[in-house]
């Protein structure tokens, strides 16, 4: 049985915005964050949707395909209650959100992942990115049309490819892990990613 060590959660509306549209949960096993989008207060209130509504579905999750499937089910939930508010509020037009989430099971990690907000694991001292961005700049950059480090100051950089709300159906991107004892996970939003290199995050952490 795999045993969360030591976790903590930090988070800061920064110098950029006048409000913090990001939610989490940070309470094991369940980890994730969401970075919602939309006028006023939208943003907030989809991103919060989505963490609560993944939360509600995992309750006595077994197997890992049992929660790997939950997951799943939860985050196409979460699109649907999120793209329905939508529609039917005129305050929350155009709201939507990112989605990463792990779950800690056994000795694996249950990802499911939306939009361009990241999971990272250090192993052995060394730093790797576990999500693929659902942006546009990371299509470029897979099309070899861009470097990485063209990508990371493109004006365009922060425009998504998929998110939860916006449409009525989501494609979830997930992933069983194998777990090793001393490995290092952090689930953030592109509030640090955009400020951060991955170098500068890999020296901090």
């Amino acid at each position: 049985m795999l045993r969360v060590i030591e976790y903590a959660q930090r988070t800061d509306t920064g110098r950029q915005r006048p409000a913090n549209e990001d939610s989490f949960v940070a309470r094991s096993p369940l980890f994730a964050v969401a970075d919602g989008m939309g006028g006023a207060q939208a943003g907030e209130v989809a991103s919060r949707m989505a963490v609560e509504v993944l939360h509600e579905g995992l309750g006595g999750a077994g197997t890992d395909g049992t929660v790997a499937e939950r997951l799943r089910d939860q985050v196409v939930e979460a699109n649907h209650r999120i793209h329905e508010r939508a529609q039917s509020d005129s305050r929350n037009a155009g709201m939507g959100t990112t989605l990463t989430a792990a779950f800690v099971d056994v000795r694996r990690l249950v990802v499911v992942h939306v939009g361009d907000s990241r999971l990272y694991r250090v192993r052995d001292g060394v730093l790797e990115r576990l999500t693929r961005d659902h942006s546009l700049v990371e299509e470029l950059v897979r099309q070899g049309r861009l470097t990485p480090e063209e990508a990371a100051e493109h004006p365009q950089r922060s425009i998504i490819t998929r998110a939860l709300g916006p449409e009525s159906e989501v494609a979830v991107d997930s992933e069983v892990l194998r777990v090793e004892d001393g490995d290092l996970f952090m689930v953030c939003s592109d509030g640090l990613t955009a400020m951060l290199s991955d170098q500068r995050i890999s020296d901090l952490l």
